[in-house]
């Protein structure tokens, strides 16, 4: 990818009681409360824990307690990618389950960090996924059929960046061979496959008795996309059951007419995949699954219309994978504004009513809350005018769904004068770049000249997703605030060295008349062109729907290399779990810290160093009634942040 600058390699990034899904209690008679049986903690991913000997009274005196090499790192040579390990490990039955940047499913003993198993699928390290070598987790299932004891009565599965979803026994890492071909279901059979460009980064979903799996696919690359399908499978066999097209290709084409009049078809697009967590309900039977950008991510022009449902969170029923309800937070997508964010399923006291919500952050910042059974908002949405498109062959839509409440939690406009840098020649070349921008805040459509996208596909709320306190009613939120610029390229001229001179990403965006670059706007110090904070921490009262706090998170001082002076406020990608210890602990920083805040006030409490970044969102556990709280975080560095070192290391604090 050539040099080292941040604005090349990251553009490419880019309430149940946990008993329903966990069953019987097993071997290590663990209570459900001391468990982490989901990515999310429960089915509904609040990231909540009722542990509490871990509290704001003996936080500080946190130590590491042990620390696991996985073996699996890559630093981009021999014909890999470089790695990430952003996984967060699930716990049952007294064992720690993890995933490695390889998908080698790994089982440790979650005390002493010793390994009990590990399985390999092989994948292909060398090839082109395009998230680097990533993966989030695993999920579970307890089959009530086979009793204790017996082979896969616990199973264990993982969706594989070589697009298998693999069915493990939990308590000896062997295939389960009733599931599948042999422990394996091949997931490669979608419209428009292709190696690489179709891959899987996160843990399945499994509600009742089956296994809910939506994938990754490449940004940019091309107008028409594998299909963004997510898919269903039987628990024990592997059977397809159903599977879902957020833009299925039975729906009412879009036309146009050309300069005869004729109708022409030009709804040619793909992807709308659900690349990140899906949520469950199990008692409403329902999955709650999180869309992203129909392809491609820049250009419209030939998939007409508001592209549902591309950008929204679905409810599907999930015995059969019909729509009950969906809301899309963006019509028409043209920045790559995914929802990136797991659903989060909880309930508020409302105007003296107990209801239950989907709470969906997006990277525009907004942070929308829905009733659960229907889809409407529980705070107002309203439609707004946005600027219109002014592409030759673009139609963007002309309003946008914004909420009355909470508040956007991260910047909507940026001015000339907004412009920042550690000295003034950077401060005056950014505020050049700023200023020969089309520029009119928040959904401001790409354009030939270049536009300010404010968020920036890293703005706002990322797969890092939130937590949420039910005692306090608090929801923990970390954002980014970090603009880019995004140009639209005629194809005639894409190719041209002279068109291509400028540092960035480009991107063919094949069949469409354009070509793509963007690059985050970066001085040449390498630091964000707008002023910091370009990281927060928020806690958002969700009662009322207004921001209780909010603090810069970590440091970007020594980004790049050794800085004048920099205020604190780090990009961060890895997300924040919450404590009846009344206690948030999130990493994600661009400083190699996990970092312990006040639930209550947002005052740090501790933090603890990492050997790397720690991309990925921490959990905690409890064996056992008398046994010590651990607090465990993946700490492995960015696959495409290649200022950051990288490791293999999963790291487990305690208290002495």
């Amino acid at each position: 990818m050539g040099g080292a600058r941040f604005s090349r390699c990251v553009f490419r990034l880019l309430t149940i009681s946990c008993a329903a899904l966990s069953g019987s209690v097993g071997r290590a008679q663990v209570s459900v409360d001391a468990e982490w049986p989901n990515y999310g903690n429960d089915p509904g991913g609040m990231r909540y824990s009722a542990l509490s000997q871990i509290n704001r009274d003996n936080v500080s005196q946190l130590k590491v307690a042990w620390t696991f090499h996985t073996g699996d790192v890559s630093d981009g040579s021999q014909d890999r990618k470089r790695s990430g390990f952003e996984a967060t490990p699930i716990l049952v039955d007294g064992t720690l389950y993890l995933t490695t940047p390889f998908n080698r499913v790994i089982a440790l003993d979650p005390e002493k960090g010793t390994q009990r198993w590990a399985y390999d699928p092989k994948i292909d390290v060398t090839l082109d996924y395009g998230d680097g070598l990533v993966n989030r987790g695993v999920a579970t299932w307890l089959d009530p059929t086979r009793a204790s004891g017996q082979a896969c009565h616990r199973r264990i599965y993982e969706a594989t960046q070589d697009a298998r979803l693999v069915s493990l026994d939990g308590a000896t890492g062997k295939p389960c061979l009733d599931f599948g071909d042999y422990g394996q279901v091949n997931l490669r059979g979608v419209p428009g496959y292709r190696a690489g460009w179709y891959h899987m980064t996160s843990p399945p979903a499994v509600i009742d008795d089956l296994v809910v799996v939506g994938s990754a696919i490449d940004d940019n690359q091309r107008a028409v996309m594998p299909a963004g399908v997510v898919r269903a499978f039987d628990a024990r066999s592997g059977a397809l059951q159903w599977s879902w097209d957020p833009i299925p290709r039975t729906a009412a084409e879009s036309t146009s007419s050309d300069e005869k009049g004729d109708k022409a078809v030009v709804w040619r697009t793909g992807a709308a995949n659900a690349w990140s967590i899906m949520s469950v309900d199990v008692q409403r039977d329902l999955i709650f699954v999180p869309t992203g950008s129909a392809s491609p991510d820049y250009y419209g022009g030939l998939r007409l219309g508001d592209n549902k449902w591309a950008n929204s969170v679905v409810a599907l029923h999930a015995k059969t994978g019909q729509i009950a309800w969906g809301f899309q937070l963006v019509h028409h997508d043209l920045w790559d504004y995914d929802t990136a964010s797991p659903p989060l399923l909880t309930t508020l006291r409302y105007h003296g009513e107990d209801i239950p919500v989907v709470i969906q952050g997006n990277k525009t910042g907004l942070l929308y809350v829905l009733n659960r059974d229907t889809g409407r908002p529980v705070f107002p949405v309203e439609e707004r005018p946005v600027p219109p498109s002014d592409v030759p062959g673009e139609f963007a839509s002309p309003t946008q769904p914004f909420p009355v409440a909470p508040p956007p939690l991260a910047p909507q406009k940026v001015s000339a004068a907004d412009a920042w840098g550690p000295t003034p020649q950077d401060r005056e070349i950014c505020r050049n770049w700023i200023r020969g921008l089309r520029n009119e805040g928040i959904f401001t459509p790409p354009s030939l000249q270049g536009t300010l996208a404010v968020p920036g596909n890293l703005g706002g709320m990322t797969w890092s997703g939130y937590a949420f306190d039910p005692q306090h009613g608090l929801l923990v939120v970390n954002t980014n605030s970090f603009v880019a610029k995004v140009k639209l390229i005629p194809r005639a001229d894409f190719w041209r060295d002279e068109v291509r001179s400028e540092d960035g990403d480009y991107a063919a965006q094949a069949g469409t008349p354009y070509g793509l670059f963007r690059r985050f706007l970066q001085s040449p110090s390498d630091l964000p062109c707008t002023a910091p904070p370009w990281g927060l921490l928020s806690a958002v009262d969700m009662s009322e729907g207004k921001i209780r706090w909010q603090i810069p998170l970590g440091s970007m001082q020594d980004f790049g290399g050794k800085q004048p002076p920099v205020a604190p406020g780090s990009i961060n990608l890895g997300g924040p779990i919450v404590t009846a210890g009344g206690l948030i602990f999130i990493a994600g920083t661009f400083d190699p810290f996990i970092r312990a805040f006040d639930l209550e006030t947002g005052k740090e409490l501790w933090k603890g160093q990492l050997p790397a970044s720690g991309h990925a969102t921490p959990m905690t556990f409890r064996l056992g009634a008398k046994g010590k709280q651990y607090v465990v975080i993946a700490a492995g560095g960015h696959a495409k942040i290649t200022e950051e070192s990288l490791s293999d290391a999963l790291v487990a604090f305690t208290l002495p």
